[in-house]
């Protein structure tokens, strides 16, 4: 795996501190005090990086967003509370009433509910399109849609973006391009790709043991030149570019954090940076593990959908995009709600949760839980079937994984 041996070295060697305490600082201050009335004053005018307020951000969860942007090849990034404080933080920064948003692809059910239920209520208009329907995604960028928004990998569809493509699209419309990226940190880097904005749920495979509730925005430098902020359509920001590169730093923190407290707590961030150490050892292990399991599962007969796999739609974009896997889940149908209470129950392995990207492996209905609150038509366009459980391969034996699941489904067939 090409990403490996270049982020088991940069990320261990930039959270440890080489003069002190090895382990990063914990600053668990919710004010911080000004030396001066003129520092104070500097402070708040973004001219000193030195910290304001909890509220706005802390020293802890700096370092944190120091190493998210040196691991995306980005100018900066900014942690928050939870993904979808990461994701509501891009949308109330960026944009104004009547603006349009494009969801392309299947998507996690709190991200679709905040587009489709949430969005709506602030006059920011949500729409949707398959993942591969380049057709209307270009007429909708021709009717003015401000950003994209798609997921590396679909949860729990498993489809596929090309990404590459979509970024085309938005930047011969400036429309922003913003990419979820949290199923696939490290193996997939949207913003190398042509994306704008990349957010994460750094609470799964970032953070890796359910231990630790956050978030983060990481966006690319403000251009001096050709830069599609500077469209009209963003005009609300354009004061703030004056910044520099950095601006959009700027932007979210003054327009969205400051008034909504979304900012990440330091103990939380301290937490992410330890898991963040062994995140490539942990990304290579699992991503070989799900395609070993997702073979075996597929060979026993089980109706199991995952990219590696031939039958898949996206199995050539799989193979051709995505050399180093595409995270941490596969699915099963087990075809109905009975069936799939059954298989979860008898599994001796599987911690049923509602997380992915763990260090063990978890399992979890769909339909019953996460959708539960969509109807019929809605689970069914995102890919929730009656019968479909979600399973995030952790760390374990890929063998050991396999022979549980296989002996939970096995047990259906005696009933």
């Amino acid at each position: 795996m090409r990403y490996y041996e270049y982020f088991n070295t940069l990320l261990p060697q930039l959270i440890g501190e080489k003069e002190g305490s090895v382990a990063p600082d914990i600053t668990p201050s919710a004010a911080f005090a000004y030396h001066t009335s003129e520092e104070a004053e500097a402070i708040f005018a973004g001219e000193s990086d030195k910290p304001i307020y909890a509220r706005i951000g802390n020293p802890t969860s700096g370092k944190l967003e120091t190493v998210l942007a040196k691991m995306e090849g980005a100018e900066g990034a900014v942690a928050t509370a939870s993904g979808m404080a990461a994701i509501a933080m891009v949308l109330t920064a960026l944009c104004e009433k009547r603006d349009k948003v494009l969801c392309a692809g299947g998507f996690f059910s709190g991200t679709y509910a905040m587009i489709q239920e949430t969005m709506p209520r602030f006059g920011i208009e949500g729409h949707f399109c398959n993942i591969d329907d380049f057709e209307e995604m270009e007429k909708l960028l021709q009717e003015g849609v401000k950003m994209v928004l798609c997921e590396s990998v679909g949860n729990p569809n498993l489809k596929l973006p090309d990404i590459r493509r979509i970024a085309l699209l938005c930047d011969r419309y400036n429309a922003l391009f913003v990419v979820d990226n949290t199923l696939t940190p490290l193996i997939v880097q949207p913003l190398k790709m042509g994306a704008d904005i990349v957010v994460y749920s750094t609470t799964k495979i970032i953070c890796g043991h359910s231990a630790a509730l956050g978030g983060a925005v990481i966006f690319r430098r403000v251009k001096e030149s050709n830069e599609k902020l500077l469209d009209s359509k963003f005009s609300a920001i354009h004061s703030l570019l004056e910044k520099g590169p950095k601006a959009m730093m700027t932007v979210f923190k003054k327009r969205s954090m400051r008034d909504f407290g979304m900012s990440a707590n330091a103990f939380a961030s301290f937490l992410t940076l330890l898991g963040m150490e062994t995140l490539a050892l942990r990304t290579r292990r699992i991503n070989e593990n799900v395609k070993r399991v997702a073979k075996l599962l597929h060979h026993e007969g089980l109706k199991v959908r995952h990219p590696s796999l031939s039958g898949h739609e996206h199995h050539l974009r799989y193979e051709a995009l995505f050399p180093d896997g595409c995270g941490p889940i596969l699915t099963l149908d087990l075809e109905t709600e009975r069936k799939a209470f059954a298989f979860l129950d008898a599994s001796k392995l599987l911690t049923l949760t509602a997380n992915v990207g763990d260090n063990r492996t978890l399992g979890l209905h769909m339909a019953s839980t996460i959708y539960r609150d969509f109807d019929e038509d809605t689970r069914l366009r995102l890919g929730v079937t009656d019968g479909l459980v979600r399973i995030s391969i952790g760390l374990e034996s890929p063998i050991a994984i396999a022979e549980d699941l296989i002996a939970a489904a096995g047990i259906l067939k005696q009933t």
